[in-house]
């Protein structure tokens, strides 16, 4: 029954509570917009810590012992990978999570053992005891194998090719480099080099990980996990690897030095402005090394930038250990913080200005990142979500950034520069719409399934297909800047969209946790391009959001539930995914009513003295681990077996965004004040 025929079972809210709430709103956003003005960087921007899972900190160890390089804070990264251990002996890939992760729990007892420690120690007797009972190295992805293979630990002729021929796949071949996502594509050519090169930097014999190995090496069984049906593509990519090992075993492969230089100058040309590579983790640590196997010293400039960067902006303190975060954040914190501010109907000071001319500059208008290798025609435009990734700008980045300028007051709204920003920011999005009619977060229509069937792509994501979330944003970005239904390319992301729709009225969400985030980007979208918020299908998806309130009146969806269908929406409350619901329902006009009303009542509740909350769950995705990148049918048992995937999301990359729990709930406080009239 859609919701507004529910009405008369919402309690309305009197005049006098009415009243009351919006002196504490008031209050509240006072003391959120106080705490963020203190937080301002000094150049203008704000950015908040990506946490992530503790393979970051294990695998640059890695890479450390791989380069004959000691970081001279090695101790406190130690201390950052022994903070994190579980109760268990585990490591988790995401706070809180069921149970822990093999790969992440492997790759830190290596590390631990590469600086030193005794397998006799504590931390390494309770990790190790995990490890085997939970299957031990046999269950590890392919990504962990690599590593290991790298520090001696595992043969290289059991790990899958990656051939550094694939650079010269011609564009019509299914595995062009430019058909895998942005991520893989720039993750896929440094390991390349380091796969052909067989490359070892062996563990110094009392360092070895021997007693991973019980039963002797001999006996291990390196194989990769036999997954999908006898007559399947996976089958076949299987026995293809075997050939392929077969052939080069002899070492004659004609071609090679010539594949492996062009993987080498493509790396080079894209390392980011910062030093490091692809704006994230893999693409950067697997360049280093693959650069030092081909003869780079460290004191060479590309070396030595790309090391320089750990210690600049992509690493962070928390009590007394050192943290290496997998990606950074500014754009895109700062141009939602900027969004929350006008949602709070706060007048331009001096600081957002700078932080208005901070995001400016980080439009990308005179590079062509990869994206061109599809979208001819179409001049650079976008944002990227790191300072310094003209590579690989985003849709999504560039969407919100639209749709904070769309939303400035004069005299900048009509601004020459601003004006120049919105136009070329527009032009480039509707390059890469996808032919379905949605976005993807980095490329067009990348979404060719049988790069996902390859066995190198048993981690996170290969594929980026255009997903809910960002066609809702970039919708919320085109209705504040004036376009309509009536518009080619709006008609065909809102279709996309309606297809899009979960049975139950929710929006499966791809970038962040999970059908909460997802419905929470869609709606508001919706509403920007003049959608009638009545219409049963919208307010099928608000009933689904009321009905997944807590007790406490906030909301919250665990990470879980990318593999559990029961958890939909469930979970404990935090202040990021109050925020989105909240968000969802001001969208579809329920506000007044009492839903909106407690969500409102737990963030002014949770809110700390000094204006912040606090948030320890993971609402940030990077990865939900399905491989394709796009939804999954949980009920397909055949999929699900081939996935070999848990709620523990050992496939997947799940992210905590240390501002989500500030500007969202500020959003979602200022967007009910103004809309309820109070």
């Amino acid at each position: 029954m859609p919701g507004r025929a529910k009405l008369t079972s919402v309690m309305a809210v009197t005049a006098s509570q009415a009243i009351r709430r919006k002196s504490q709103l008031d209050e509240a956003i006072a003391k959120a917009t106080d705490w963020l003005d203190r937080e301002q960087s000094d150049e203008g921007y704000w950015v908040g810590m990506l946490e992530s899972n503790s393979c970051m900190e294990a695998e640059w160890l890695l890479a450390m012992h791989f380069l004959g390089y000691e970081h001279p804070r090695e101790r406190d990264l130690v201390n950052s990978i022994l903070s994190a251990q579980r109760d268990d002996g585990s490591w988790e890939i995401f706070f809180d999570a069921p149970q822990g992760d093999i790969n992440c729990t492997v790759e830190c007892y290596a590390a631990l053992k590469a600086v030193g420690m005794s397998a006799d120690s504590k931390p390494l007797l309770d990790a190790r005891e995990w490890i085997l009972s939970h299957g031990g190295l046999s269950g590890v992805r392919v990504f962990t194998r690599y590593w290991l293979a790298l520090i001696g630990e595992w043969p290289w002729d059991r790990t899958p090719n990656l051939p550094p021929e694939v650079i010269a796949n011609p564009r019509w071949f299914p595995f062009n480099i430019y058909n895998f996502a942005s991520w893989a594509r720039a993750t896929l050519l440094p390991l390349a080099v380091l796969s052909a090169r067989r490359a070892v930097r062996p563990l110094p014999a009392d360092r070895r990980l021997d007693e991973l190995f019980p039963d002797g090496r001999d006996r291990m069984n390196y194989k990769l996990p036999r997954r999908g049906r006898l007559l399947s593509w996976q089958r076949l990519f299987l026995l293809s690897d075997r050939v392929i090992h077969w052939y080069q075993a002899p070492g004659i492969t004609p071609g090679r030095e010539t594949a492996i230089k062009a993987c080498v100058e493509w790396i080079v040309r894209h390392q980011d402005a910062d030093g490091a590579w692809g704006g994230i983790q893999p693409p950067w640590v697997y360049s280093v090394m693959a650069l030092a196997e081909e003869g780079y010293h460290l004191d060479h400039p590309v070396l030595s930038r790309g090391l320089a960067a750990l210690d600049d902006h992509w690493s962070y303190e928390r009590n007394g250990s050192l943290h290496i975060q997998a990606s950074e954040s500014p754009v895109w914190d700062t141009m939602l913080t900027l969004m929350a501010m006008q949602d709070c109907s706060r007048p331009f000071t001096k600081n957002m200005d700078a932080a208005l001319e901070w995001l400016l500059g980080r439009q990308v208008t005179s590079f062509v990142g990869d994206w061109g290798q599809k979208v001819k025609g179409v001049e650079p435009g976008g944002w990227p979500f790191e300072r310094a990734n003209m590579h690989y700008p985003d849709i999504d980045d560039t969407a919100v950034a639209l749709t904070v300028l769309a939303r400035l007051d004069e005299p900048w709204r009509s601004s020459e520069q601003v004006e120049r920003a919105i136009e070329r920011g527009t032009q480039w999005i509707l390059g890469l719409q996808s032919r379905n009619g949605g976005w993807a977060a980095f490329d067009k229509d990348n979404d060719k399934l049988i790069i996902a069937k390859i066995p190198f792509c048993d981690f996170g994501e290969a594929l980026d297909p255009p997903s809910a979330d960002v066609t809702g944003h970039v919708l919320e970005a085109f209705g504040h800047l004036g376009f309509s239904r009536s518009h080619p390319a709006i008609d065909r992301a809102y279709r996309f969209l309606r297809e899009e729709q979960e049975s139950d009225g929710s929006w499966f969400g791809r970038w962040g946790v999970n059908y909460i985030y997802g419905t929470a980007a869609v709606l508001p979208g919706l509403a920007a391009i003049g959608e009638d918020m009545n219409s049963d299908y919208v307010q099928r998806a608000a009933d689904w959001i009321e009905s997944r309130q807590n007790e406490d009146g906030g909301w919250g969806e665990t990470c879980a539930s990318y593999m559990d269908d029961s958890l939909r929406g469930i979970g404990p409350s935090t202040a990021s995914q109050t925020a989105w619901a909240v968000l969802a329902l001001t969208a579809a006009e329920r506000n007044g009513t009492r839903a909106i009303e407690r969500g409102l009542a737990y963030l002014v509740g949770t809110q700390r003295e000094d204006g912040s909350w606090n948030e320890p769950y993971y609402t940030g995705a990077g990865f939900p681990g399905y491989g394709f990148g796009a939804r999954l049918d949980l009920r397909d048992r055949e999929t699900l077996r081939r996935i070999s995937q848990g709620t523990e999301l050992q496939r997947g990359f799940m992210i905590n965004y240390n501002l989500y729990r500030h500007y969202f709930p500020l959003m979602a406080m200022g967007r009910a004040r103004s809309r309820s009239g109070a």
